[in-house]
């Protein structure tokens, strides 16, 4: 999207934090069948699900922390994502959220979470923190047998050995490989970005951002979001202040990705900053509680901020995985019966080792049919809105019969107007519907996601049965000093219903820097992105 007064592009090309509120994604799934569904080695039924830029853990954090409450059950999830920078974020945050309890405390746990999350800047000590983490993980990437035994929950096979390398590279700039701010001068990146994102508006940014959250945010159900929490981040980057401003001032370099940019007629990598500058980190926790009492309102005004109720969702997140391997409380009649019956995990660690994230190869979505081991295999389909173009029939293929496809919609994007969010829901129907799947009966109408099942009798359309039983061989950039994000799609033209590509972009395609100084200018039109600004200076 174009608008007379700047770019239009705040969605970026890389998504840090998630535009929707967290799943349970054993509610979005079918029934547990124990009969065809069983796991022959931990004697329990599993839930297979595949999902497409999940990229922050939200739904699997909110599955894991809500598994107490339904039959036992083994996860497997595959996570796909558009960059490695996405995985590398993926493995902190989980390496956060299952630290043990004597290591590090909850309260600890959850701000360092929410810092390294939804921040641009840290504090000293969870710079630190973040320091220790990537380093350990550098260690361990390059070596499998350690990492199965440090990480049992964690499974990279499926990723290529030159993205392992590339992973290890991210970890590395994380862990201050390249020290001093002017590796990532996040303050800088972020003014320039918001100057591009704003055009002449920029001087009013304050009146725009109250339009954005006011006449769009408020009236889209994110009522709780506060003006002075909004402003803030939309000025500094910072959405959740736990202490005092001023201790904010280190670059949160998880937020950095690279790109190639043209630069004098050559193509040269370069580190910025190319996510989100216009919704915030504040859907993914802060709009929702199970807890009623936080969305009360006292004259009209919610007396809960969006970024308390995020810490209280957060903390009860972490509480929840921690106890995940303890007994269930009992009442009634069942409490003698409850008691009786041996648990599904008796101590945190045996709880970790019954669910493993499986990371798939980057560009692998068109692929994964070729393999047996995917064809059909997946009870729920997860699908983020800046992955929506991927969606066909090679997806398809892998569910099974009766699975269930989860699509996020773009509601909480400031840059679309009513009638493009609902070109964009037409749009998801009607690939859903060419992949195989059908609208769900009886679910509850939703402008946040949309929900759709897979026949037993259903084939997508367009797609040879005839499957091999190994991949083709597929391009991924990924080189340790150039560690280059796959531009999402922007779902935002400008005019028309929303661009939906039907083929994954290439994420070595050249990205061209704006007219300024001395980068050269193009304008590719598979690029809907935001372009770079020249603070965003070749990476040495």
């Amino acid at each position: 999207m174009t608008t007379p007064a700047g770019s239009g592009a705040g969605f970026g090309s890389v998504c840090w934090w998630g535009l929707s509120p967290a799943l349970d994604l054993q509610a979005e799934s079918p029934p547990v069948d124990p009969d065809s569904q069983a796991d022959t080695a931990h004697k329990t039924p599993e839930l297979d699900v595949l999902l497409l830029g999940s990229v922050d853990g939200r739904h699997l954090l909110r599955t894991l922390a809500r598994a107490a409450l339904w039959p036992r059950r083994r996860f497997n999830f595959y996570v796909l994502e558009n960059n490695l920078e996405a995985v590398a974020r993926h493995m902190l945050i989980f390496s956060l959220a299952l630290e043990e309890p004597e290591k590090m405390g909850l309260r600890e746990r959850s701000e360092a979470f929410l810092e390294v999350w939804g921040n641009a800047l840290l504090r000293p000590p969870v710079a630190a923190l973040v320091r220790a983490q990537a380093e350990r993980l550098a260690n361990l990437v390059p070596e499998p047998d350690r990492l199965a035994e440090q990480l049992p929950w964690l499974s990279l096979r499926a990723l290529k050995f030159r993205e392992r390398d590339a992973l290890e590279a991210v970890f590395r700039f994380w862990s201050g490989g390249e020290r001093g701010p002017e590796a990532f001068p996040m303050s800088r990146l972020w003014d320039s970005r918001l100057r591009h994102y704003l055009g002449s508006r920029y001087d009013a940014r304050r009146g725009v951002s109250d339009w954005d959250l006011h006449m769009k945010l408020h009236d889209r159900g994110a009522q709780v979001i506060h003006t002075h929490e909004f402003r803030r981040w939309r000025d500094t980057g910072v959405a959740f202040e736990l202490r005092d401003s001023s201790a904010y001032h280190v670059p949160n370099r998880t937020l950095a990705s690279g790109r190639l940019l043209s630069h004098r007629g050559e193509r040269v990598a370069a580190r910025g900053y190319w996510g989100d500058i216009a919704t915030g980190p504040f859907v993914a926790f802060g709009i929702e509680a199970d807890d009623q009492s936080l969305l009360r309102t006292s004259n009209g005004q919610p007396v809960k901020t969006a970024g308390e109720i995020t810490q209280h969702n957060v903390t009860e997140l972490f509480r929840e995985v921690a106890a995940w391997g303890r007994p269930r409380a009992a009442q009634g009649d069942q409490e003698e019966e409850l008691r009786l019956e041996p648990q599904p995990w008796t101590s945190a660690a045996s709880a970790r080792e019954s669910f493993t994230v499986h990371f798939l190869a980057l560009g692998s979505a068109q692929t994964l049919h070729h393999k047996r081991c995917y064809q059909g295999r997946f009870q729920l389909l997860y699908v983020a809105c800046g992955m929506v173009h991927l969606l066909g029939p090679e997806l398809g293929a892998c569910v099974s019969p009766g699975g269930n496809l989860v699509v996020e919609l773009a509601r909480y994007l400031v840059d679309l107007r009513p009638e493009q969010l609902q070109a964009f829901s037409a749009r998801v129907s009607e690939l859903a519907r060419e992949a195989g799947f059908a609208p769900q009966t009886g679910a509850s109408p939703s402008e946040t996601f949309a929900r759709f099942c897979k026949s037993g009798d259903s084939a997508p359309s367009g797609l040879d049965p005839a499957l091999e039983s190994e991949p083709a061989p597929g391009e991924v950039l990924a080189c340790p000093l150039e560690v280059v994000s796959v531009p999402r799609a922007d779902p935002a033209p400008a005019t028309g219903s929303p661009r939906l590509s039907s083929q994954p972009q290439d994420s070595s395609a050249e990205v061209p820097a704006p007219p300024q100084e001395a980068l050269t200018t193009e304008s590719p039109a598979q690029n809907l992105e935001s372009a770079p600004t020249p603070d965003q200076a070749p990476h040495p």
